[in-house]
Formats: C-alpha cells, structure tokens, sequence
C-alpha cells in the first residue's frame, strides 16, 4: 500500500537528525542478555516475589492465600493461558501494522522473533517496558531502518498501544461513577484517575502540533547563543516524539494497517484484562466489567517504579490494592493476580528468550546476504505537479 505524501516526506529525512531513542552503538550483539545481568535480575525477582507473596499475606493476616491456588477451576486455568497466547499474537498485529509493509518488509516469523525477544526484555529489564523498547529499536536498526525511521515508528508503536491506557480509565471512570456501571464510584478509583488520564491525552495530542521544522527552527533561534548546540540537542526529543504521534496518526489513512494495529493494541490490552477476568473467574470470584478494566489500569501503574525489573513486585501489590479498594476478598485477589502474573508476566519469558536467540541467528543472516539497507522499498515518488 502506497505511503501518504505526509508519510513520504518525513521517511525521507535524514537519518543523521533522529532524536528520541539511543544511537545505534554499533555492537553486533544486545547487551540486554548477558548471564551476569540475567542472574542478577533473577535475584532480585525471587527476593520481590517471595516478599509479596509469601511475607505479606502473612503481615496482613492472610495465610491461607495461597492455599486457595488449589481451589482454582481447571478450565478457567486453560481459559486464561489461552488469553494469554492471544496476548502474544495481538502484540505482533501491533508491531506489524505499524512497522510493516512498504516500511520494512519482515516476515510473521521475522516480527514473532523481535517482538517475543522484546516483551521477555520488558519482563526482565527496566520498569515501564524500557528492555522491550531497547530490543526492539536494536533490532529495527538491525533489519536496515535508519535511526529517524525506526525511532519514529518505535513512537508511533508506544502512541498506539498506550492510546488505549488513558482511554480506558476515562471511560470506566465515568462508567461507575455515575452509576451506569456497577462498582465502587469513589472519586480517587473514579474521577482523579479520570482526570489525569484526560490531561496526559490532552498533552500527548497537543504534541503532535510540535512542527516539523522544529529543530530547525530552535537552531535557528539559537544561533549565535553560546548554548546553541545544547538547544538542538534538546529540540530533537520533543521533534522525534511529535513525528512518531503524526506517524501514528498517519496510520488511520491506511485501513488496512491502520485497522490491524488498533486491533493488535486493543487485543493485547484486551487479552490481558481476559487473563485476570479468568483468574478471578477460577477462585469463584466475578468482578463486575468495569471495575475490572479500572483496577487493572489502575494497578498498572506501578508499573512505572523504578529499579523493578518489569515491575516486579511493584504491579503486583498494585494490582492487589487496587481491587482491595474496590471491596473484593482479599485472599482471592491474592491468588487471582499471582494466577495473572504467572500466565501474563512469565509464560512469555521462555519463548522470548528462546525468540532472542533465534533473532541473532536471523540478524547474522541479515548482514550475511548484504539486505540490511536494501530490505527497505523504495519510496514511491510524488506525482508530477499538474
């Protein structure tokens, strides 16, 4: 499907002014995946997970949560791992409506293996999914897209897959505080989350008004200043994030891609919600729609600590506290996140990592052949003025 002319001008900017995301070092290997740092997460992991699920439900009187995970219905077990493959499934649509067809042609293999490596990297590495992010870019770089180019389609992946995060907060806030659905309508589970969800929207759109010129415009308004070159420096973030939301937005003009990444963000999101629903579904417990959608956001939070691998830990007691405050038991909550995390947080690490190592295999087949460069089309050319 041919690019639209907003499209085709900014895939042809120079890769030299990218901004947004680290430079390419140049190593032929990511350095996310090394036994010492893998061993060092996993340390870190067991201590958090043993705190949260075994020293905690112990300080708050809840022993026997754990207990329950024998009480939990099979089928909705089975229920909820299938979630989760659709998890993995929807998350790749996502990456290929964006990053595929005319922009980089990738095989379904190709983008399983890059994004299968990149959500183990956002379970091990970083808080807020920034060892996924990093995998990712590498491995873009790595597949022939120039720094601008994958930059801007990394944004534009995180604009449309988080697009859903404040949307979603939003919507059941309003949902259950006015009644309409049932649940706790207190303001702080409802309105102020509401709200500041509606602000970061509001941000996140005017962004995309930044012009294209800005670099240029900032370096030529700083021109002569003794600061100048920290003044560009500084403009090519808020640049990058700008065209990465227009790209995002660009993808609307193209029905089916466009189409095909909404529906991957929506699914993943979606699936993850499923795979909870299911849990709590498994001990006996049905949490009404909305406040299952409004915890979960709300619990996902966390996810932004930071020095939690994957948010570790930290998502977890978020989560738990968020429909604790919404007045579900609190043993079976318990053991309905740990059942979430399990299926959500680990089942993919194994094949991620598995995926990682294939990913080498296919980066060396890559440079091997010659393609990296080359795996990009060519740009459709303006038509001639009439």
């Amino acid at each position: 499907m041919p690019l639209t002319q907003a499209e085709r001008v900014r895939e042809t900017q120079p890769a030299e002014t990218a901004g947004g995301l680290p430079p390419e070092s140049g190593s032929d290997e990511f350095a996310f995946f090394t036994r010492r740092r893998l061993l060092q997460t996993l340390a870190v992991v067991v201590v958090l997970l043993v705190a949260i699920y075994l020293f905690v439900p112990k300080l708050v009187g809840l022993e026997d949560a754990l207990g329950k995970l024998g009480d939990a219905d099979a089928a909705w077990i089975a229920a909820a791992l299938g979630f989760g493959l659709l998890m993995f499934a929807t998350y790749i649509a996502l990456f290929r409506g964006v990053v595929g067809g005319d922009v980089l042609p990738l095989t379904w293999r190709e983008a399983y293996e890059i994004n299968m490596a990149g959500l183990a990297a956002s379970r091990l590495f970083s808080a807020g999914g920034a060892g996924g992010i990093a995998l990712t870019y590498w491995a873009l770089r790595k597949a022939g897209m120039d720094a601008r180019r994958s930059a801007r389609r990394m944004i534009a992946f995180l604009a449309l897959q988080y697009l859903f995060y404040p949307l979603s907060l939003i919507v059941c806030g309003v949902l259950l505080r006015t009644g309409v659905a049932s649940g706790n309508s207190a303001v702080e589970l409802t309105i102020i989350p509401g709200a500041i969800a509606a602000i970061i929207l509001g941000l996140g759109a005017l962004v995309a008004l930044i012009p294209q010129d800005f670099e240029r415009r900032i370096a030529a308004f700083a021109q002569g200043h003794r600061r100048a070159g920290l003044a560009r420096r500084l403009a090519k973030g808020p640049a990058a994030v700008a065209d990465g939301v227009r790209t995002a937005f660009d993808l609307f003009s193209h029905p089916k891609r466009g189409g095909l990444a909404v529906l991957g963000a929506a699914g993943f999101w979606g699936s993850q919600i499923a795979i909870l629903w299911a849990a709590f579904e498994a001990f006996g417990v049905s949490v009404p729609a909305a406040v299952l959608v409004q915890g979960f956001f709300l619990g996902m939070v966390a996810n932004l600590i930071p020095f939690a691998p994957g948010g570790v830990g930290a998502v977890d007691a978020g989560l738990i506290g968020a429909y604790v405050l919404f007045g579900l038991p609190e043993s079976s909550v318990f053991a309905a996140v740990l059942v979430y995390r399990l299926i959500a947080f680990w089942m993919p690490i194994p094949p991620g990592a598995i995926a990682f190592f294939q990913l080498r295999g296919t980066v060396g087949r890559w440079e091997r052949e010659g393609r990296p460069v080359e795996r990009i089309k060519a740009l459709p050319s303006p038509a001639p003025a009439s």
